[in-house]
Protein backbone atom coordinates (compact mmCIF):
# COMPACT_ATOMS: atom_id res chain seq x y z
CA UNK A 1 0.00 0.00 0.00
CA UNK A 2 2.59 2.24 1.01
CA UNK A 3 4.43 1.67 -2.33
CA UNK A 4 0.98 2.36 -4.35
CA UNK A 5 0.72 5.66 -2.63
CA UNK A 6 4.66 6.55 -3.56
CA UNK A 7 3.48 6.01 -6.95
CA UNK A 8 0.56 7.51 -6.96
CA UNK A 9 2.33 10.94 -5.53
CA UNK A 10 5.32 11.14 -7.71
CA UNK A 11 2.52 11.30 -11.07
CA UNK A 12 0.31 13.55 -9.25
CA UNK A 13 3.28 15.54 -8.96
CA UNK A 14 4.44 15.07 -12.93
CA UNK A 15 1.71 16.04 -14.05
CA UNK A 16 1.74 19.17 -12.40
CA UNK A 17 5.60 19.79 -13.51
CA UNK A 18 3.64 18.84 -17.18
CA UNK A 19 1.15 21.60 -16.61
CA UNK A 20 3.64 24.23 -15.90
CA UNK A 21 5.73 22.84 -18.83
CA UNK A 22 2.99 23.23 -21.18
CA UNK A 23 2.03 26.91 -20.22
CA UNK A 24 5.81 27.88 -20.49
CA UNK A 25 5.75 26.09 -23.93
CA UNK A 26 2.03 27.82 -25.03
CA UNK A 27 4.12 31.52 -23.39
CA UNK A 28 7.36 31.01 -25.29
CA UNK A 29 5.56 29.74 -28.62
CA UNK A 30 3.27 32.80 -29.22
CA UNK A 31 6.36 35.20 -28.03
CA UNK A 32 8.37 34.09 -30.68
CA UNK A 33 6.05 34.52 -33.45
CA UNK A 34 5.92 38.17 -32.37
CA UNK A 35 10.13 38.59 -32.32
CA UNK A 36 9.84 36.37 -35.31
CA UNK A 37 8.12 39.37 -37.17
CA UNK A 38 10.08 42.06 -35.55
CA UNK A 39 13.78 40.41 -36.86
CA UNK A 40 12.44 39.71 -39.81
CA UNK A 41 11.23 43.31 -40.23
CA UNK A 42 14.15 45.12 -38.57
CA UNK A 43 16.63 43.10 -40.88
CA UNK A 44 16.02 45.12 -44.05
CA UNK A 45 16.45 48.25 -42.07
CA UNK A 46 19.66 47.36 -40.84
CA UNK A 47 20.76 46.41 -43.92
CA UNK A 48 20.10 49.40 -45.89
CA UNK A 49 21.78 51.85 -42.69
CA UNK A 50 25.04 49.71 -43.49
CA UNK A 51 24.88 50.71 -46.66
CA UNK A 52 23.85 53.84 -46.48
CA UNK A 53 26.68 54.46 -44.13
CA UNK A 54 29.56 52.86 -46.29
CA UNK A 55 28.43 55.18 -49.21
CA UNK A 56 28.61 58.22 -47.01
CA UNK A 57 32.13 56.61 -45.65
CA UNK A 58 33.69 56.51 -49.64
CA UNK A 59 32.51 59.79 -50.06
CA UNK A 60 34.09 61.73 -47.85
CA UNK A 61 37.57 62.39 -48.66
CA UNK A 62 39.24 63.39 -44.60
CA UNK A 63 36.88 62.27 -41.42
CA UNK A 64 39.53 63.73 -39.15
CA UNK A 65 37.99 66.63 -37.88
CA UNK A 66 40.78 68.20 -34.95
CA UNK A 67 37.77 71.04 -34.19
CA UNK A 68 35.10 69.91 -33.83
CA UNK A 69 33.29 69.38 -30.12
CA UNK A 70 31.80 66.38 -29.28
CA UNK A 71 28.47 65.91 -26.90
CA UNK A 72 29.13 61.99 -26.03
CA UNK A 73 32.10 59.68 -26.83
CA UNK A 74 29.89 57.75 -29.25
CA UNK A 75 30.01 61.05 -31.57
CA UNK A 76 33.48 61.07 -31.64
CA UNK A 77 33.14 59.85 -35.16
CA UNK A 78 36.81 60.67 -36.08
CA UNK A 79 38.63 58.39 -33.36
CA UNK A 80 35.78 55.79 -33.80
CA UNK A 81 36.29 54.74 -37.70
CA UNK A 82 40.06 55.52 -37.39
CA UNK A 83 41.98 51.78 -37.47
CA UNK A 84 44.44 51.06 -35.25
CA UNK A 85 46.22 48.24 -33.27
CA UNK A 86 43.79 46.11 -31.95
CA UNK A 87 45.28 45.17 -27.88
CA UNK A 88 42.16 45.31 -25.79
CA UNK A 89 38.98 43.83 -27.63
CA UNK A 90 35.45 44.86 -26.13
CA UNK A 91 33.03 41.78 -26.18
CA UNK A 92 29.53 42.07 -25.92
CA UNK A 93 27.83 38.61 -24.40
CA UNK A 94 23.71 38.69 -25.44
CA UNK A 95 22.35 36.42 -22.90
CA UNK A 96 18.79 36.27 -20.86
CA UNK A 97 17.95 36.76 -17.61
CA UNK A 98 15.98 33.51 -16.99
CA UNK A 99 16.64 30.09 -17.46
CA UNK A 100 14.54 26.91 -18.57
CA UNK A 101 15.63 27.25 -22.08
CA UNK A 102 17.83 24.41 -23.20
CA UNK A 103 21.63 25.04 -23.89
CA UNK A 104 20.71 28.27 -25.05
CA UNK A 105 23.21 30.24 -22.81
CA UNK A 106 25.44 28.02 -21.82
CA UNK A 107 26.46 27.68 -25.61
CA UNK A 108 27.10 31.62 -25.76
CA UNK A 109 29.21 31.37 -22.63
CA UNK A 110 30.96 28.03 -24.06
CA UNK A 111 31.60 30.62 -27.12
CA UNK A 112 32.68 33.56 -25.26
CA UNK A 113 35.11 31.52 -23.88
CA UNK A 114 36.62 30.05 -26.75
CA UNK A 115 36.63 33.65 -28.11
CA UNK A 116 38.36 35.03 -25.45
CA UNK A 117 40.79 31.81 -25.48
CA UNK A 118 41.59 32.59 -29.04
CA UNK A 119 42.30 36.23 -28.62
CA UNK A 120 44.73 35.25 -26.03
CA UNK A 121 46.99 33.33 -27.84
CA UNK A 122 46.98 36.46 -30.29
CA UNK A 123 48.17 38.63 -27.45
CA UNK A 124 44.67 40.03 -27.08
CA UNK A 125 42.95 40.73 -23.97
CA UNK A 126 39.33 40.94 -23.66
CA UNK A 127 36.76 43.51 -21.60
CA UNK A 128 33.28 42.13 -21.61
CA UNK A 129 29.81 44.22 -21.67
CA UNK A 130 27.55 41.40 -20.61
CA UNK A 131 23.87 41.12 -21.34
CA UNK A 132 21.36 38.91 -19.18
CA UNK A 133 21.98 37.68 -15.68
CA UNK A 134 22.67 34.39 -16.74
CA UNK A 135 25.16 35.10 -18.93
CA UNK A 136 26.63 37.22 -16.33
CA UNK A 137 26.65 34.51 -13.88
CA UNK A 138 28.03 31.83 -16.05
CA UNK A 139 31.10 33.87 -16.91
CA UNK A 140 32.17 35.92 -13.49
CA UNK A 141 33.47 32.35 -12.22
CA UNK A 142 35.78 32.09 -15.49
CA UNK A 143 37.02 35.67 -15.04
CA UNK A 144 39.61 35.52 -12.65
CA UNK A 145 40.59 31.98 -13.96
CA UNK A 146 40.71 33.24 -18.05
CA UNK A 147 42.13 36.61 -16.90
CA UNK A 148 39.70 38.84 -18.82
CA UNK A 149 38.08 41.40 -17.26
CA UNK A 150 34.06 42.58 -16.94
CA UNK A 151 33.55 46.05 -17.77
CA UNK A 152 29.73 46.37 -17.49
CA UNK A 153 26.89 44.28 -17.01
CA UNK A 154 23.15 44.91 -17.97
CA UNK A 155 20.89 42.62 -15.57
CA UNK A 156 17.80 44.57 -15.77
CA UNK A 157 16.56 44.84 -19.72
CA UNK A 158 13.34 43.46 -20.26
CA UNK A 159 12.60 40.45 -22.32
CA UNK A 160 11.20 43.24 -24.49
CA UNK A 161 14.60 45.22 -26.06
CA UNK A 162 13.98 48.80 -27.15
CA UNK A 163 16.23 51.28 -29.07
CA UNK A 164 17.11 53.03 -25.61
CA UNK A 165 18.09 50.18 -24.59
CA UNK A 166 20.58 49.38 -27.02
CA UNK A 167 21.71 53.14 -27.38
CA UNK A 168 22.96 52.50 -23.53
CA UNK A 169 24.96 50.37 -24.35
CA UNK A 170 26.53 51.36 -27.65
CA UNK A 171 27.40 54.56 -25.77
CA UNK A 172 29.17 52.37 -22.88
CA UNK A 173 31.04 50.65 -25.58
CA UNK A 174 32.01 53.87 -27.10
CA UNK A 175 33.49 55.12 -23.87
CA UNK A 176 35.94 52.78 -23.21
CA UNK A 177 36.85 53.30 -26.89
CA UNK A 178 37.58 56.87 -27.44
CA UNK A 179 39.58 56.25 -24.34
CA UNK A 180 41.42 53.41 -25.40
CA UNK A 181 40.46 50.88 -23.16
CA UNK A 182 39.51 48.39 -26.37
CA UNK A 183 40.16 48.95 -29.75
CA UNK A 184 37.57 47.18 -31.03
CA UNK A 185 33.58 46.17 -30.75
CA UNK A 186 32.35 42.54 -31.28
CA UNK A 187 29.29 41.34 -30.74
CA UNK A 188 28.41 37.45 -29.20
CA UNK A 189 24.80 36.51 -30.21
CA UNK A 190 22.71 34.35 -31.68
CA UNK A 191 21.27 33.94 -35.04
CA UNK A 192 17.21 33.77 -35.40
CA UNK A 193 16.80 30.59 -38.27
CA UNK A 194 13.30 29.73 -37.30
CA UNK A 195 11.36 28.01 -34.96
CA UNK A 196 13.49 25.14 -34.20
CA UNK A 197 16.43 26.75 -34.64
CA UNK A 198 19.30 29.24 -34.29
CA UNK A 199 23.30 29.74 -34.26
CA UNK A 200 25.70 31.47 -31.92
CA UNK A 201 27.50 33.97 -33.55
CA UNK A 202 30.12 36.74 -33.76
CA UNK A 203 29.32 39.90 -34.92
CA UNK A 204 32.32 42.60 -35.82
CA UNK A 205 31.21 46.47 -35.58
CA UNK A 206 34.44 48.26 -35.21
CA UNK A 207 37.22 48.54 -37.13
CA UNK A 208 35.12 48.53 -40.00
CA UNK A 209 35.24 45.39 -42.14
CA UNK A 210 35.41 45.66 -45.95
CA UNK A 211 32.45 45.93 -48.18
CA UNK A 212 30.83 43.63 -49.25
CA UNK A 213 27.87 44.87 -50.76
CA UNK A 214 26.86 44.98 -54.35
CA UNK A 215 27.71 48.66 -55.74
CA UNK A 216 29.45 49.86 -58.03
CA UNK A 217 32.39 52.58 -57.40
CA UNK A 218 30.76 55.14 -59.33
CA UNK A 219 27.28 54.73 -56.96
CA UNK A 220 29.24 54.64 -53.27
CA UNK A 221 30.84 57.92 -54.31
CA UNK A 222 27.87 59.81 -56.01
CA UNK A 223 26.37 61.06 -53.16
CA UNK A 224 25.65 64.40 -51.87
CA UNK A 225 25.76 65.49 -48.43
CA UNK A 226 24.00 68.57 -46.48
CA UNK A 227 24.82 70.33 -44.32
CA UNK A 228 28.14 68.73 -43.36
CA UNK A 229 29.76 65.67 -43.79
CA UNK A 230 30.89 65.82 -40.21
CA UNK A 231 27.52 66.79 -38.97
CA UNK A 232 26.20 63.93 -40.85
CA UNK A 233 28.73 61.12 -39.34
CA UNK A 234 28.49 62.41 -35.90
CA UNK A 235 24.73 61.53 -36.20
CA UNK A 236 24.66 58.41 -38.33
CA UNK A 237 27.83 56.50 -36.55
CA UNK A 238 26.20 56.53 -33.42
CA UNK A 239 22.59 54.89 -35.20
CA UNK A 240 24.79 52.54 -37.27
CA UNK A 241 26.54 51.31 -33.52
CA UNK A 242 23.24 51.47 -31.59
CA UNK A 243 21.16 49.47 -34.93
CA UNK A 244 23.47 46.71 -35.21
CA UNK A 245 23.45 46.27 -31.23
CA UNK A 246 19.98 46.16 -31.08
CA UNK A 247 19.58 44.01 -34.36
CA UNK A 248 21.41 41.41 -31.98
CA UNK A 249 19.45 41.81 -29.09
CA UNK A 250 16.64 41.24 -31.15
CA UNK A 251 17.76 38.19 -32.65
CA UNK A 252 19.18 36.91 -29.16
CA UNK A 253 15.54 37.37 -27.58
CA UNK A 254 13.86 35.55 -30.27
CA UNK A 255 16.84 32.48 -30.20
CA UNK A 256 16.21 32.51 -26.58
CA UNK A 257 12.37 31.97 -26.60
CA UNK A 258 12.55 29.17 -29.32
CA UNK A 259 15.03 27.53 -27.36
CA UNK A 260 12.35 27.83 -24.63
CA UNK A 261 10.19 26.38 -26.49
CA UNK A 262 11.65 23.22 -27.46
CA UNK A 263 13.32 22.74 -24.41
CA UNK A 264 9.63 22.65 -22.85
CA UNK A 265 7.77 20.80 -25.23
CA UNK A 266 10.97 18.10 -24.84
CA UNK A 267 9.68 18.60 -21.25
CA UNK A 268 6.38 17.90 -21.95
CA UNK A 269 6.98 14.86 -24.06
CA UNK A 270 9.04 13.40 -21.25
CA UNK A 271 6.99 14.08 -18.48
CA UNK A 272 4.09 12.06 -20.83
CA UNK A 273 6.59 8.98 -20.98
CA UNK A 274 7.24 9.18 -17.16
CA UNK A 275 3.48 9.35 -16.01
CA UNK A 276 2.92 6.42 -19.16
CA UNK A 277 5.75 4.19 -17.05
CA UNK A 278 4.80 4.98 -13.85
CA UNK A 279 1.11 4.39 -14.27
CA UNK A 280 1.95 0.74 -15.77
CA UNK A 281 4.26 0.25 -12.97
CA UNK A 282 1.16 1.55 -10.43
CA UNK A 283 -1.19 -0.77 -12.48
CA UNK A 284 1.19 -3.70 -11.84
CA UNK A 285 1.91 -3.24 -7.92
CA UNK A 286 -1.85 -2.42 -7.64
CA UNK A 287 -2.29 -6.16 -9.63
CA UNK A 288 0.27 -8.13 -7.92
CA UNK A 289 -1.26 -6.60 -3.78
CA UNK A 290 -4.74 -7.59 -5.60
CA UNK A 291 -3.10 -11.56 -6.55
CA UNK A 292 -1.60 -11.07 -2.80
CA UNK A 293 -4.95 -10.73 -1.20
CA UNK A 294 -6.73 -12.90 -3.14
CA UNK A 295 -4.06 -16.00 -2.36
CA UNK A 296 -4.20 -15.01 1.19
CA UNK A 297 -8.03 -15.13 1.38
CA UNK A 298 -7.93 -18.36 -0.81
CA UNK A 299 -5.45 -19.72 1.64
CA UNK A 300 -7.36 -18.44 4.56
CA UNK A 301 -10.78 -20.19 3.27
CA UNK A 302 -8.74 -23.53 3.10
CA UNK A 303 -7.19 -23.59 6.61
CA UNK A 304 -10.64 -23.15 7.59
CA UNK A 305 -12.42 -25.85 5.65
CA UNK A 306 -9.32 -28.37 7.03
Amino acid sequence: MANLKKIRTRINSIISTQKITRAMKMVASVKVKKFENKVKASRPFTYELEKVFYRLLHSVSDIDSKTAVFKEPINNYPVLLKERPIKNTGLLVITSNKGLAGAFNANLARYTLKTIKEYKEKGINCELFIIGQKGYNALKKSAEIEGFKITKKYLTFSENPTSSQATLVASDMAKSFVNGDIDSMEIITTRFRNMMSYSVEKWDILPLDEIDFDYTKEEFTDMTIEPSAANVLSELVPLFISSIIYQAMLESIASNLASRMTAMSAACNNAEEMIKKLTLDYNKARQAMITQELTEIVGGTIAIDK
